[in-house]
Parts: structure tokens; sequence; C-alpha cells
């Protein structure tokens, strides 16, 4: 091919791609690097615009400082990271309703859980449909129509209607459905709160007839089982240090996954936020030094970095399961005198400590049957049967086959999931705050993508916005890094 010809053929190509490039440039790269320098300069839309004559000033770094001596940002920082807790319960979710489709595909379930399963999720929706006022006898003809239908259509196509009902929230997601919830949690008319009254009364009822069992069982058996994950998770850390599969900032890493649900416990129990931070310092000191205390047989580990990853994915199941425990603490020696008084259903997106658990709960159910879900069929597709044959030669059971087989060649899934449910995470928010809750009450529901929203659209304060905005971005960019560092090698080793 001669030059003149290539060149010709490039020309072509590049004339094809043009939108594509013309649209990157207009609405990517260049609105990125304008924000860029907006985050330096005092840029503000009610006085740099065509009707006013206000010159544009270069602040430097000032909008930085600004944000970082903000209270506010660090209550909306808070509030993302707060927001991502239930990242490892919506993973969780998505890999059980993978594994639960393709046993049903493959027809290799027991019907019997199936069945049970099945029928608890009928009776509920069907006493949630009683309690909003629809007639007792249209309810049952409704679900047993439904189930009815379900389960033939299931049957017929192997698994693809049960598929597409898991994905049908997917198709949803949005606008209408965050109204939708809106609807459900209304304190007054919400289907939720009809739902939940009566078994808070009869709930209310059992408290007071045993009130020295939440009082005192329910405060020993939470610190209890506390203390066993704690001294599970000290017992790892002191065998990998040993063994060397563990550097020091893999350690302090597996403390912080302890320490940080005892400074928000200790803050739960009324303690200052400085007196809380320096008794966790303390123990995390003290827990430090008791794991360097001691000789290494194996020598000491080349990266002080090693086995980082798995700490990391490791907090962020040990940091939820610790901060549920806690709460459990702290509620139980209240309930008595909360049920004395009765027990009502929270006002959820209009109470400072019930919202932003209500918009989570809310994504955990539309974060199930997403394209997470999709990822995991995938990759359980891709599981060479021969491994489960050897296993059940071996007489391998369930939980074997799935810890030892499943879970490993999932890894690399699992890996990009959880890469993008963080980047996600970070930048999301907005939408459900917008719709739901305004942000509020009081801020607590106010994420970072909001914060932007807010200081950039309804102030007008765009230098501002653009500082909080490549803050949020050197935020995903590092833990996407690190998640790519140490993830990546976890699932490599």
């Amino acid at each position: 091919m001669s030059h003149r010809s290539k060149g010709w053929s490039v020309m072509v190509g590049l004339l094809f791609l043009l939108p594509n490039i013309l649209g990157f440039l207009a609405f990517i790269l260049v609105p990125l690097v304008m924000s860029l320098g907006m985050s330096f300069t005092d840029w503000d839309i009610l006085r740099h615009n065509i009707f006013r004559d206000a010159p544009l000033r270069i602040t430097g770094f000032e909008n930085y400082v600004r944000l970082f001596t903000h209270p506010q940002f660090w209550q909306y920082l808070g509030n993302t990271f707060f927001m991502m807790l239930g990242l490892p319960f919506s993973i969780a979710g998505s890999l059980g309703a993978a594994l639960l489709l393709t046993r049903a595909s493959k027809f290799r379930y027991n019907v019997k859980p199936a069945l049970i399963i099945a029928t608890v999720i009928m009776v509920i929706c069907g006493l949630t449909l009683l309690s909003g006022g629809m007639p007792e006898r249209q309810v049952w003809l409704f679900f047993g129509m439904l189930a009815a239908m379900t389960l033939a259509s299931g049957v017929m196509t192997g698994g693809t209607v049960y598929r597409t009902l898991f994905y049908l929230p997917n198709f949803t997601a949005g606008v209408a459905t965050y109204v939708l919830w809106k609807k459900l949690y209304n304190p007054t008319t919400g289907p939720v709160n009809q739902a939940l009254n009566p078994v808070l009364e009869g709930f209310s009822g059992w408290v007071n007839s045993m009130p020295q069992l939440f009082s005192y069982a329910i405060p020993v058996l939470t610190s209890i089982l506390a203390i066993v994950i704690v001294g599970w998770q000290l017992r790892r850390l002191r065998i990998a240090r040993d063994l060397s599969e563990a550097g020091l900032v893999s350690l302090i890493a597996g403390l912080l996954s302890l320490i940080v649900p005892l400074w928000l416990c200790l803050t739960w129990f009324g303690m200052t936020a400085i007196m809380a931070l320096i008794v966790s310092a303390v123990c995390f000191t003290a827990l430090l030094l008791w794991l360097l205390n001691r000789p290494q047989p194996w020598g000491k580990p080349q990266n002080m970095d090693k086995g980082l990853g798995a700490e990391a994915a490791l907090a962020l199941v040990l940091i939820p399961v610790l901060l549920t425990l806690g709460a459990a603490l702290v509620v139980g020696p209240i309930l008595p005198a909360a049920a004395t008084a009765g027990i009502e259903a929270p006002d959820w997106l209009g109470n400072y400590h019930w919202a932003k658990p209500a918009i989570m709960f809310m994504g955990l159910w539309m974060a199930i049957g997403s394209n997470h879900m999709v990822l995991y069929l995938a990759g359980l597709s891709n599981i060479s049967p021969e491994l489960y044959e050897a296993a059940d030669m071996d007489g391998a059971t369930s939980g074997q086959r799935f810890w030892y087989i499943t879970w490993p060649q999932l890894a690399p899934v699992t890996f990009f999931i959880a890469i993008m449910s963080v980047i996600h995470g970070l930048q999301g928010g907005f939408e459900m705050a917008r719709v739901m809750t305004q942000g509020g009450p009081a801020g607590s529901t106010t994420t970072l993508s909001y914060f932007i929203f807010i200081e950039g659209f309804e102030t007008g304060r765009l230098g501002y916005a653009s500082a909080v905005a490549w803050v949020l971005f050197a935020l995903v960019f590092g833990i996407s890094i690190f998640n790519f560092r140490y993830g990546n090698r976890h699932v490599a080793d």
C-alpha cells in the first residue's frame, strides 16, 4: 500500500470517528481542563456573567484550603463513606442471587428450601398489601395466580424468567424508583410503616414481658460475639506476622478495621470525639506494639505492604459487622424504656439517624439484581464442571465446593465488581438524595456529588464546586490505584 493510499485510509477512518472525537472534546476533555482552571479562581456565576463586569480573580489554592477547613465538607465526606458500608452486602446479595439462578437453570436445586423462601416472600408481600387496605380475597387470588404463573414459566424456560424477574428492578432504576420508595417510606400512609407498626406493637409487649433479656442478655451476647471477632482478627494478624505474610502497613490496616468501629461506638456511648480518638489511639498503639513485639522465625517480609489487599477486603466486612454489634450494644439497654413508651416505626426520611440507612436499604434492593448479578452469572458459567466433579468424587460438601472452587474462581469478577462499586459509591448518591430527601435532614444524606451540585448550580460558586470535584476525582483515582495495585495482586495470589 502506497503512502498516499494509506494516508487516505487514515483520513477516512478519522472522518468516521469525527462525531465521537468532537463529542469527547466538547463534553469531556474541554470541560475537564476548564474545571481544573476554574478551581484556582473565584468564579461565581452571580458575579461573573454577561450582565456584570466583575473581574475574575486567581485565588491559587484558596478554594482547596477553604474546602478542607469547612466542617460540612467532612460531614459530607463521612456521609459518602457511610453509604458505602452497604457495598459488601450488595456484592454478597448479587452473588447469592447468581448462585440461586445458576442452580435453578441447571435443575440442581433442592425444591424444599426454594419453596420456603418463596413462601416467606409471598407472606410478607401479602401482609403488606393487606395492611395497605387491599381486600383479603384479592390478595390471595393475586398472589396465587402470580406464584403459579411464575413457577410454571420459570420451569418451562429453564430459569430464564427467574433471571428476568431478578434483573427487573434494574430497568426501573432512576427517578421513578426513588419516588416509589419515597411513597413506601411515608411515615403515615406508607406500606413499610403500615406493616411495621403491628409487628412493633407485638415486639413492645414481648420486651415489656422480659425486660431483663434486653437490658442484660443482648449487651452480654453482643459483647461476647464482638470479643470473639476481635480475638479472631488479632490472632489472624499475629499468625500472618509470624509467617511473614503481612507487612507493617497490612498490620496497621488490619488493626484499623477494629479501631474505627471502636471509635464510633465510644462516640455513641456519649464520649466526646476527641476523648474517643485518644482512647482509640492508645488501644491502636498497644495492639500494634503487641503484634510487633515477637520474633519472626521466617524472616521479615520483603514488602511492608504485603497482604494489604486481603486486609482491605476483610475490613469491608469487619467494620459493618462490628458497627452492627456496637449498635445492638447501645440499643439493647434502652429497649425496655422505649417499649414502655411504645415503639413506633420511624420517620425514615425525616429522621437524622434513619435517613441514611433507609437510602442504603433501597440501594441494596436495587443492587442485588443489578449488573453485578449478571457478571457473576457469566463468571459462574465459565467455571469448569470438571472441578466440581472432582470435588464430588472426593466427598466435598456444598460449603467446601463453594469455598475452595467457586469463590477462588470468581476472584477476578469480584475484584472488578469491587472496583466499580467503590467508584460508583464515591460518585453516587446525588439522584437519591435530590429526589427523596433534598440532602436532609440536617445534611445527613448529602454526599460529595450532591455537594458539588449545591455549590455549582444552587449557590453559583463554580470555582469552589470545581475544587470539590477535583478532590472527589483524587479520591476516586487514589482508591482505584490502590485496588489495582493490591487487589489485583491478591487476585493473582
